[in-house]
C-alpha cells in the first residue's frame, strides 16, 4: 500500500509536489520546474521558472535559451519550498544530471531521472540516495542489457577507425550531441586521427570545456574547406539524424557506426545500415537497476520510461511495493531519435 505521506502526484502536467507547489521535470508549460537534466524530454520550455543543479549551468543554458529563467543550486545543499526540502545529487547520466530528494516531515522521495553508474570523466557519479520512494527509469530493464566495460568499447573504436583509415573511409560515430557525445571523445585516442563534428555537437563540447570537462581537440565541420581535408583519416561526430542527407555527402566514401545501448540487439544495427556498433549506454542496465533499487533501501518504487511493466512485475515477485507511473515519454526509441534539431 502506497504511503499517505507521498509528496509527488502524477497529473497531465507531469510529476507534481503540491505541498512544495512545483513540477518535476514537466511535459507542459508550469510556473516552477524543478529539471533533473538538460536532455530535450527532461527540460521543455515555456516555464516561467525553473530550478536544477548548478553542475548543469552551461549545457542548460545552451539547450533553454537566454530568455529561460534558470536557477541553480549546489549538490548535496538543501533548499525549502513551500516548507518542502529539495536537495540535488548526482545522476551520473551526463553532465550536471541530477537525481531530486523531496523531503517533508521526515518522509523522502527521489525522482532519479535517468541516471548510470558505469564509470565516466565527463559527469559526477552517480550517488545512490537513501528514501522512502524511489522513481527510477526502466529505457534498458530488461536481463538481456548487460553492459560491457567502457574501455572495451572504446577500443573497438579505435579498431575500427584505423580499419576505416586503411581502406580510406571516413569513420563517422553518430550519438546524442549532449552527453554521449562527449562521453565518447573522452574515451577514445585523439591521437589516432583528426576529430571533426557536427554543429550540434561542438556546440554543446564548448559547454562542457567551460564547465572544466577535459574533452580532445575537435574542429566543426561547418569551419573547414572540405575539398582541403583528407576525411579518410579523420573521425567525425554527429547526431543519427546527420546521416543519410545533403550534410553527409561531403566526405566521400564512408563506414558509419553508432554508440548505444541499443547496439547489443543486433538486429537494431542491421535495420538502420550501420556499418558497425557499439554498446555504450548512458542508462542504467539490469544489473545497475536491480542494485540501485536495493541501495536506496526504499519502501516504495515507481517506474517509469520504457520496459516498466516488465520492472515492476518482476519486483512484485521479489516482494517490493511497486507500481507503474504513466508518462508522456515511453523512454528513448533509440538513444539520439528523440533529440531535437539544434
Amino acid at each position: 500500500m502506497v504511503s499517505s505521506n507521498e509528496l509527488l502526484t502524477m497529473t497531465s502536467k507531469g510529476l507534481f509536489c503540491e505541498p512544495g507547489n512545483f513540477y518535476v521535470d514537466p511535459w507542459r508549460p508550469v510556473d516552477h520546474a524543478v529539471i533533473t537534466h538538460a536532455h530535450a524530454d527532461h527540460a521543455r520550455w515555456g516555464s516561467k521558472k525553473y530550478l536544477a543543479a548548478d553542475t548543469s549551468a552551461e549545457v542548460l543554458r545552451i539547450r533553454m535559451g537566454e530568455k529561460a529563467d534558470l536557477r541553480f543550486q549546489p549538490l548535496g545543499k538543501s533548499q525549502t519550498i513551500n516548507g518542502v526540502s529539495v536537495t540535488f545529487y548526482p545522476a551520473g547520466h551526463i553532465l550536471g544530471s541530477a537525481q531530486v530528494k523531496i523531503e517533508r516531515a521526515g518522509y523522502a522521495t527521489v525522482v532519479s531521472g535517468d541516471y548510470k553508474r558505469n564509470p565516466d570523466p565527463t559527469c559526477q557519479a552517480f550517488e545512490p540516495v537513501r528514501c522512502h520512494t524511489f522513481i527510477t527509469e526502466s529505457t534498458f530493464g530488461l536481463p538481456i542489457y548487460r553492459w560491457p566495460d567502457p574501455q572495451t568499447v572504446f577500443d573497438g573504436i579505435d579498431r575500427w577507425w584505423k580499419l576505416n583509415q586503411d581502406s580510406g573511409k571516413t569513420s563517422i560515430l553518430l550519438a546524442y550531441s549532449l552527453g554521449k557525445a562527449q562521453r565518447l571523445l573522452s574515451g577514445i585516442d585523439s591521437s589516432i586521427g583528426p576529430i571533426y563534428t557536427h554543429g550540434a555537437v561542438e556546440k554543446l563540447n564548448a559547454g562542457y570545456r567551460r564547465s572544466g570537462v577535459e574533452l580532445p581537440e575537435t574542429t566543426y565541420v561547418g569551419e573547414v574547406d572540405s575539398k582541403e581535408v583528407d576525411w579518410s583519416q579523420a573521425l567525425v561526430v554527429a547526431p543519427p539524424s546527420a546521416v543519410g542527407g545533403p550534410w553527409s555527402k561531403r566526405f566521400g566514401k564512408i563506414s558509419v557506426a553508432m554508440a548505444s545501448g541499443w547496439m547489443q540487439i543486433r538486429g537494431t544495427r542491421r535495420r538502420r545500415s550501420m556499418d558497425a556498433g557499439f554498446i555504450l549506454s548512458d542508462h542504467v542496465d539490469w544489473a545497475d537497476l536491480m542494485q540501485t533499487i536495493h541501495d536506496t533501501e526504499a519502501e516504495n518504487i515507481w517506474v517509469t520510461h520504457g520496459y516498466s511493466d516488465v520492472v515492476v512485475r518482476y519486483l512484485k515477485e521479489k516482494g517490493f511495493n511497486a507500481k507503474v507511473v504513466e508518462t508522456e515519454f515511453t523512454g528513448e526509441q533509440l538513444e539520439g531519435e528523440t533529440e531535437q534539431a539544434s
